[in-house]
């Protein structure tokens, strides 16, 4: 090769490798602002007489978002191994532009009722399913025209995208509420991030133009080695569909709920558990980012020289061992009097209900006649439910633990029985001299502590996330790889990873323990630690031309 052709290939190098990762940079922006503003959609599209609820269905339909993806896969996976790569995550960046604008113009629940919700709903399962064929296309590409042993350090630009997606989505939504009254934002301002994607899908049509198709791809359709039913061929037969399996549960569903945990969950507890102000919350996290996005690359070139498997399976181990310490650790550096009145004063409900807190209320429905037309049933909140909502709304942690055979419900503070039965007013003056503040003090923030626990955090997501890419290009022949690798990489993390801040969230407002949810992102990495070493080959050394 002439010094010529050389520096021709290395600029076509750049260019699918900028114009890749750029266009997923805008698609996981589109997707994350939604996620970003989960908090603001619980008032806006749900109705109003119960908070906790609507919190947790915007956490829901975050999470709805995740749950198509797989589908998403399928669909554009087929197309992308039929058709080819380029002009299928052109459709999938299309799709998401468009549903995540349309976000911005959507009216409220205050003016349409329950048809915000149910439109929102559509408008999120249009991102999920173009995500879902997003991720594998861009990846696919830029490993197909990567020199061999150069595939990891490609790829892991790819894998930086999702990241730098997060933080242009806090950088606009920042800027946003930092120049905008909040009354201002809560009623308009929050939709101009969405509308900004309208720009952002044109440069990303613009740019994904001017690329060619896959030599990989190509070079297989000239050949007519094509697969005709690529679905059927990656998973109705088992010599590919078991390396589907073992990919998922040994890689990328541990992943994902490390991605997440490290992230999206890390700014979920600063936020909601901790009382952190928005913006404190917002650079905290930008910081960290910042400083960690660059070992996507480190990793991904690292897995070129020592492979991909050990890098992945050390994220989890970490992971594993340390999430909970580090979640103490942003406690005690964010809200120190909270971890100072957890320590000193524990709150503990005891009940009679503490293995089932589930009461039905059964009425039946009489016609005319006397004849029972319907029978309905309904939950009937109990002593119990109401300490724990009373407590939950306040932000403070409890444990539930069984009562004194002589009250069903018993508040104990710092060791001391101090109010039987649940009585509002009760409960709150007895929580008063227990120190539980209401808000982090933003000068009582150890913010080194804080940026290096969340940077620890976003390392674990470099290193199960950077080479995560080629090791999925690497396991699958050509004729069906864009359609394999797509599935199981959407379910560990849109079905695993996707719901874990719901997951999560409902295990801490259930059980009152603010680290509970960790055991959920603990127990699925554990279980991809194992599963990965016994099951999981390397794959560094693989021929993609396969």
């Amino acid at each position: 090769m002439t010094p010529e052709e050389s520096v021709a290939l290395d600029r076509k190098h750049k260019l699918v490798i900028f114009a890749s990762s750029l266009g997923t940079v805008f698609e996981w922006y589109d997707f994350y602002i939604y996620g970003t503003l989960a908090a603001f959609f619980g008032k806006l599209f749900f109705p109003a007489d119960n908070p906790t609820t609507g919190f947790l269905s915007s956490l829901a339909l975050f999470g709805v978002g995740f749950s198509v993806r797989p589908f998403g896969a399928l669909v554009f996976g087929r197309i992308g191994d039929l058709v080819g790569r380029k002009y299928t995550f052109l459709i999938t960046i299309t799709v998401m532009g468009l549903s995540t604008a349309l976000v911005g113009v959507l009216p409220t629940y205050e003016r349409i009722g329950y048809w915000a919700p149910i439109i929102l709903v559509f408008l999120r399962l249009a991102q999920g399913l173009a995500l879902g064929g997003e991720y594998g296309g861009a990846a696919t590409y830029v490993a197909e025209h990567a020199p061999h042993g150069k595939r990891g350090a490609f790829t892991s630009w790819i894998q930086t995208t999702a990241t730098v997606g997060l933080l242009l989505s806090l950088g606009v939504i920042l800027g946003l509420r930092q120049t905008m009254s909040p009354e201002n934002f809560a009623a308009w301002g929050w939709r101009i991030p969405f509308l900004v994607s309208v720009i952002l899908l044109a440069v990303s049509v613009y740019i994904r133009l001017k690329l060619q198709e896959s030599p990989v791809f190509a070079e297989m359709k000239a050949q007519g080695k094509g697969s005709k039913a690529p679905l059927t061929d990656s998973f109705a037969k088992w010599d590919n569909a078991h390396v589907v399996v073992r990919a998922l549960f040994g890689a990328t569903a541990g992943q994902g709920v490390v991605w997440y945990g490290g992230q999206f969950y890390a700014l979920y507890f600063l936020t909601t558990t901790l009382k952190l102000d928005y913006v404190n919350a917002y650079v905290l996290i930008a910081l960290a980012l910042v400083i960690a996005t660059p070992f996507f690359i480190v990793c991904g070139r690292l897995s070129d020289r020592i492979g991909r498997k050990p890098i992945i399976l050390t994220g989890f181990a970490l992971a594993v061992l340390t999430y909970i310490p580090i979640f103490h650790g942003l406690t005690r550096a964010t809200n120190p009097a909270l971890a100072n009145a957890m320590e000193q004063s524990p709150v503990i409900i005891h009940t009679t209900e503490y293995r089932n807190t589930m009461e039905l209320t059964i009425q039946a429905v009489y016609d005319a006649m006397g004849k029972v037309t319907m029978i309905t049933a309904k939950k009937t909140p109990t002593e119990t439910d109401k300490a724990r909502n009373y407590l939950n709304k306040l932000g403070i942690p409890f444990t539930l633990s069984p009562s004194r055979p002589d009250a069903p419900v018993v508040l104990d503070i710092g060791g001391r029985d101090v109010v039987t039965g649940f009585d509002e007013k009760k409960f709150d003056e007895a929580l008063k001299p227990a120190g539980y503040p209401k808000i982090a003090d933003p000068a009582a923030l150890n913010r080194p502590m804080i940026v290096g626990l969340l940077v620890i955090l976003v390392l674990y997501v470099t290193m199960v996330y950077g080479p995560i890419a080629a090791f999925l290009v690497e396991l699958f022949p050509t004729r069906i790889r864009y359609t394999s690798m797509s599935l199981p990489y959407h379910i560990g993390n849109g079905w695993f990873g996707g719901f874990l801040p719901l997951i999560a969230a409902s295990i801490v407002v259930f059980t009152g323990d603010i680290y509970a949810g960790l055991w959920y992102p603990i127990a699925i990495a554990l279980m991809s630690l194992i599963v990965g070493w016994v099951a999981l080959p390397e794959t560094k050394d693989n021929d993609i031309n396969a």
